[in-house]
C-alpha cells in the first residue's frame, strides 16, 4: 500500500515511511491510496465477535499489505485488553464509552497501537538512531501517548501542551512519568503547540540531526485504529437489534476521531449519518453551512480537548470526499454548544437518566437530542473520556463530589516535572537540538 500527501507535492510513501515520518515533506497528511472494503457478511458476523477479533479484522484490511499478519494480530490483541461498552442512556440514544483504557480516554487505543507499530518498523528497518515523538495535546492525547510509549526502547516522547488549558488530572498523566517522556508547557494555545510540531517536521536542520515523528492524529498509525471503535459499536447495537439507520455523533476537536469513523463508513460500515459536535470552536460547522473554511485562534471552553481552531484532519476529510462540500454536507451535519449549554445538558441528563456526562460527551448527546432523530433511527454518541478527568468542572456543574478512579489517583501521586517554553519556534528548536 502506498500513502500520498494531501498536498500532492511529495513522493508517495509506504506504511513504514508514513509512520516514521508522520508528516509528508510538503507538509501534507498521508492518505492511503485505496481503502479496502470489508465484506457485508463479515460485518454482520461481528455481532458475535469480541472487540479484539473485530479490531483484528479491520486492522488487517488497513495494514495487512505492509505488516506480517501474525505480528499485526499480536499488536492488536496487546493494544486491546479491555472492552468499550455501549450504554443505553434514553429511549433512542446510546453512549459508546471509550474511557476504559489506561488513561480513561478514547485515545488510549490509537496511542498504544501506534507505539507498537512504530517499534515494529524500527526493528524491521534496523534504524540506528533514536526516534523522537512530538505530540501536541489539548488534553487527552498527551496522557494517552505518554503512557502508550512509556519505557519503549529507542523512543523519546515530547508532549507539548498549552499552559493552564488542560485539567489538572490530564496534566498529571504526562508530567509525572519521567523516563523517556518530557512534558513541554507552552505559553500559548493548542493551535500554537500544533504549529510548533508541524514546523519541526519541515525544518531541514532539525530533521538532519533528529529522527522525528508525531503521535498526534496526523499520523496514520494513530488515527486509523480508532475505526475499531465504530465497528465494535455497530456490532453491539446490531446484536441488540438497534443498528438500523444508525446516526453517530462525535465530539470533534482535531477531527481525527470522526475521520476514523468516515474511513470505517468508506470500508462498508452502515452508518446513515454523522454529526460533528463542536464547542465554541466551530470552524467546521461554519464550513458545513457556507462552504468556506476559515481557521482562527481557538477559544477556551469547558470541553477543552475540543478547543481547536485549525483542525489538522480537515485536510483528510476534504481529500476523502474529493474536496466536494456538497458530498461532505450530505453525510455530516454539525452543531455548536456554548459552555452554558454544555452545563445545562450535563445537569438535565444527570437528573433525568442518572447518566454522568463529561463536557465533551455532553456536546455529543445534545446534538443527537437536537437533531430530532426519526422514529426508525438510533443515535450513538461517543463518550470520549471519564468525567473524573474534569472533576473540578463536573463537580461545580452538578454540585457533586465525583470519586476519582484508582487509575487516575495513581497519576496524581507522582511529582510534576515539565519544561516551560514560549510559543516561538526558535526556542522550541533550540531545546530539541540540545
Amino acid at each position: 500500500m502506498k500513502y500520498y500527501s494531501t498536498n500532492r507535492q511529495s513522493p508517495a510513501a509506504n506504511l513504514e515511511e508514513a509512520v516514521i515520518k508522520s508528516l509528508a515533506g510538503d507538509g501534507g497528511l498521508y492518505m492511503p491510496e485505496r481503502i479496502r472494503a470489508v465484506d457485508r457478511d463479515v460485518i454482520a458476523a461481528m455481532r458475535d465477535k469480541s472487540f479484539q477479533e473485530i479490531a483484528d479484522t479491520v486492522a488487517q484490511a488497513f495494514f495487512g499489505d505492509d505488516m506480517d499478519t501474525q505480528s499485526l494480530s499480536d499488536i492488536v490483541y496487546d493494544t486491546l485488553p479491555f472492552e468499550t461498552p455501549v450504554v443505553h442512556v434514553n429511549d433512542r440514544i446510546y453512549s459508546l464509552e471509550l474511557f476504559h483504557g489506561p488513561t480513561l480516554a478514547f485515545k488510549d487505543v490509537g496511542a498504544r497501537f501506534m507505539a507498537r507499530v512504530l517499534s515494529y518498523f524500527i526493528l524491521r528497518s534496523g534504524l540506528d538512531r533514536e526516534v523522537n515523538v512530538l505530540v501536541a495535546t489539548s488534553g487527552d492525547t498527551g496522557g494517552a501517548v505518554a503512557n502508550g510509549f512509556l519505557g519503549v526502547p529507542g523512543i523519546n516522547v515530547f508532549v507539548l501542551y498549552p499552559k493552564g488549558k488542560v485539567s489538572p488530572i490530564q496534566e498529571c498523566q504526562f508530567t509525572t512519568l519521567g523516563k523517556n517522556i518530557t512534558a513541554l508547557e507552552i505559553d500559548g494555545t493548542f493551535d500554537d503547540c500544533q504549529a510548533l510540531v508541524k514546523a519541526a517536521f519541515v525544518d531541514g536542520e532539525l530533521n538532519r540531526n533528529m529522527q522525528l515523528t508525531s503521535a498526534n492524529s496526523i499520523n496514520v498509525a494513530r488515527f486509523l485504529p480508532q475505526a475499531f471503535y465504530y465497528f465494535n459499536a455497530f456490532a453491539q447495537l446490531d446484536k441488540a437489534g438497534k443498528a438500523g439507520n444508525l446516526v453517530v455523533c462525535v465530539p470533534s476537536g482535531n477531527f481525527g476521531n470522526i475521520t476514523a469513523g468516515l474511513f470505517a463508513h468508506r470500508m462498508g460500515l452502515p452508518v446513515k449519518h454523522f454529526i460533528a459536535a463542536n464547542n465554541r470552536n466551530d470552524v467546521f460547522l461554519e464550513y458545513l453551512r457556507t462552504g468556506r473554511y476559515r481557521p482562527r485562534p481557538s477559544v477556551e471552553t469547558y470541553a477543552n480537548a475540543m478547543d481547536v481552531g485549525n483542525p489538522s484532519n480537515f485536510a483528510r476529510i476534504l481529500d476523502l470526499f474529493g474536496n466536494s462540500h456538497e458530498r461532505i454536507a450530505a453525510l455530516i451535519s454539525g452543531y455548536r454548544y456554548t459552555d452554558e449549554e454544555i452545563a445545562a445538558t450535563m445537569r438535565d441528563v444527570y437528573r433525568a437518566h442518572r447518566y454522568l456526562l463529561d463536557p465533551h460527551g455532553a456536546c455529543g448527546y445534545r446534538a443527537l437530542a437536537d437533531c430530532r432523530l426519526e422514529p426508525a433511527e438510533t443515535g450513538l454518541f461517543l463518550e470520549t473520556a471519564h468525567p473524573a478527568k474534569f472533576k473540578e468542572t463536573v463537580d461545580r456543574i452538578l454540585d457533586i463530589d465525583l470519586e476519582i478512579p484508582a487509575k487516575l489517583q495513581e497519576f496524581m501521586k507522582g511529582e510534576k516535572k515539565n519544561v516551560a517554553l514560549g510559543k516561538d519556534f526558535g526556542g522550541f528548536k533550540a531545546f530539541l537540538m540540545k
